[in-house]
């Protein structure tokens, strides 16, 4: 089934069942300081999960596009991409496993037209703290006719048997197993379904797996995840217990390139109509096949692909955050290409495979006209950043061990490897690689901060300041003029950042003016409410948005007194004077038109 297809499909068939069409999130959060990009389509709907009413209702489904970071290295093979859209539906407290399991099977199996011998499925086993799902075994017998099952190890895959029982496989959150999951965080199990690609694929004479015992989750490419259904009614307690929450929810995510994959039967999910063209591309530039070389073409088209929806999100490369991962995916990507055909000079093969990209999302993700010149812009200027900063490897490569070039200049292996092979020097892959390690390490014990409030951080900072932006917002307008208009923010449990449109730098009388003016509705102690009404409601009432944001047809409204007026989701505080004192902190440009402010509360 074509892509686009398959994508309007899942989301009619979930309407008939009563649920409401959700607009996707943008792939940058703007106030989850938790979290760099959305990795999944359930990743803004945690408050939800918690207990807070949606304004579109129980039932809802949507298609996110999404970006994991933590699969870079994985890309290459027959089914990673670092970039994709996640077909979801949820119920917040109302249907759940017999519901979801019977729909989901059915839109697999009537829908798509899967065959049903080729789908197998995997639920939690239990531990001590959460105990077997053994409604979800049921059903899944139901649905298969069948009473087997079988547990990973004993036996390996065997055909007869449709069902398999897994431990921290089959358990969701975004920490990973319960002992990963900060106090807080919620999860619960799940149940995965996968497709069989047959025997045959393992069995290739090329396959390093030929030799082993298979099973649903092993890593030989014969099966691949499309779905799984995550039964989120789970919160961790301070001493490790976990309590129900006050709703059992689904969560629902399925790959839409991947579903796409197994719809054709093709085991490459860079077969599918979204890919295919990129990798078209890639061919023409570089004057060779796809066959043979997969794994540079597939990385460089994974990569060029997400770098484009990242550049059209407002990321631009850099050091830090975002704009880091999107540098690291641009100069890979050249790697990758320097690989294919030599030459690391900038290739006007980039901004032409960017190009196939917006062309296959024109008019759903991308607006050509705006997106084309700004895509092409960022990547000829970090391909001209990334050729200057390869001179400078070659000057320092006598002075630089190989693991500090990579380190300070971002130099992967394989340009070290090319900058020494010039100076007639040689690299000890082994201790490049020991090193590596050591790096990733230290950057997983650095990031570990930033992930200690699980999915989204509603701390008691956070929320005062995304109440803080909401008088930001409407004190700009009031002293620079309603032509300012939000184009973006950030929030850390120590600051917000507020990007906003305005041609020129604001005057220290002009920034006091703003801060008095925010402080003035701190000291009011002005109570906080919102309402939920129709977006073409809030819209007359003058509320604010985010400029460029989709909404929903039902949108909540955050009224601070009669100051302030804004469709958002939350969180906030329930009266302004919680805010205690609002300080600018930095302004600064971010481009052409746009400005930045920086700001904390407290005392």
């Amino acid at each position: 089934m074509n892509p686009d297809t398959l994508r309007k499909k899942f989301i009619e068939f979930f309407i008939q069942k009563g649920h409401k069409e959700m607009p996707p999130a943008s792939l940058v959060p703007q106030d989850d300081p938790t979290t760099l990009f959305n990795g999944s389509g359930m990743q803004p709907m945690i408050p939800y999960f918690k207990g807070n009413p949606h304004p579109m209702g129980k039932r809802l489904v949507d298609s996110q596009p999404c970006f994991r970071a933590e699969d870079i290295r994985e890309v290459g093979d027959n089914r990673h991409t670092t970039f994709f859209e996640m077909l979801g539906n949820w119920s917040l407290g109302d249907y759940f496993k017999r519901e979801q399991l019977f729909w989901v099977f059915e839109f697999l199996t009537e829908i798509v037209k899967l065959d049903p011998k080729k789908l197998y499925v995997t639920v939690f086993e239990g531990n001590g703290a959460i105990p077997k799902d053994t409604k979800s075994i049921a059903i899944w017998q139901k649905l298969f006719k069948t009473k087997e099952t079988a547990r990973k190890g004993e036996k390996g895959f065997e055909q007869k048997i449709k069902i398999y029982t897994y431990g921290s496989e089959n358990w969701w959150s975004r920490a990973g197993i319960q002992e990963k999951m900060p106090v807080g965080e919620i999860g619960g199990p799940d149940s995965e379904i996968f497709y069989d690609f047959g025997k045959e694929l393992k069995l290739h004479e090329n396959s390093s797996f030929k030799d082993l015992p298979c099973h649903v989750n092993c890593e030989c490419g014969r099966f691949l995840e499309i779905g799984n259904s995550v039964f989120m009614e789970y919160k961790k307690q301070k001493n490790g217990s976990f309590k129900p929450l006050p709703n059992k929810n689904v969560d629902f995510g399925g790959g839409l390139e991947r579903i796409a994959a197994a719809s054709i039967n093709s085991p490459d999910i860079f077969k599918i109509d979204l890919l295919w063209p990129i990798i078209q591309e890639i061919e023409k530039f570089c004057d060779k096949k796809y066959k043979g070389n997969e794994g540079l073409m597939r990385v460089i088209a994974d990569h060029l692909k997400a770098a484009t929806f990242m550049i059209s999100a407002g990321v631009e490369p850099g050091n830090k955050r975002q704009g880091y991962i999107l540098r690291r995916l641009i100069r890979r990507s050249a790697v990758k290409m320097h690989q294919l055909k030599g030459g690391l000079t900038p290739d006007p093969a980039f901004v032409s495979i960017c190009n196939q990209v917006i062309r296959l999302y024109d008019g759903m993700y991308f607006d050509s006209k705006k997106d084309r010149p700004l895509v092409s812009r960022a990547i000829d200027q970090e391909m001209d950043k990334f050729s200057k900063t390869l001179d400078k490897g070659l000057k320092l490569i006598e002075k630089k061990s190989p693991f500090d070039l990579f380190q300070t200049y971002g130099f992967p292996f394989e340009i070290t490897q090319e900058l020494l092979a010039q100076k007639g020097q040689k690299i000890d892959k082994k201790e490049f690689d020991k090193e590596f390690e050591k790096h990733q390490k230290l950057s997983r014990t650095a990031s570990k901060g930033m992930f200690k409030g699980g999915l989204a951080d509603h701390s008691e900072e956070i929320t005062k300041l995304h109440t803080a932006t909401h008088l930001l917002h409407e004190a700009l307008r009031r002293v620079l003029g309603n032509d300012v208009q939000q184009v973006g923010s950030h929030i850390t449990d120590e600051r917000l950042r507020f990007d906003f449109t305005h041609p020129k730098k604001l005057t220290e009388n002009e920034i006091k003016e703003i801060e008095d003016m925010a402080n003035e509705q701190v000291s009011k102690n002005l109570p906080i409410k919102f309402e939920i009404m129709s977006l073409e409601e809030a819209q007359k009432q003058s509320a604010l948005a985010f400029f460029g944001q989709k909404y929903p047809e039902k949108v909540k409204v955050y009224s601070i007194g009669t100051f302030s007026k804004e469709v958002c989701g939350g969180p906030h505080v329930d009266f302004t004077g919680k805010l205690s004192v609002f300080k600018i902190i930095k302004e600064e440009a971010v481009g052409s038109g746009k400005r930045r402010l920086y700001a904390r509360v407290g005392k």
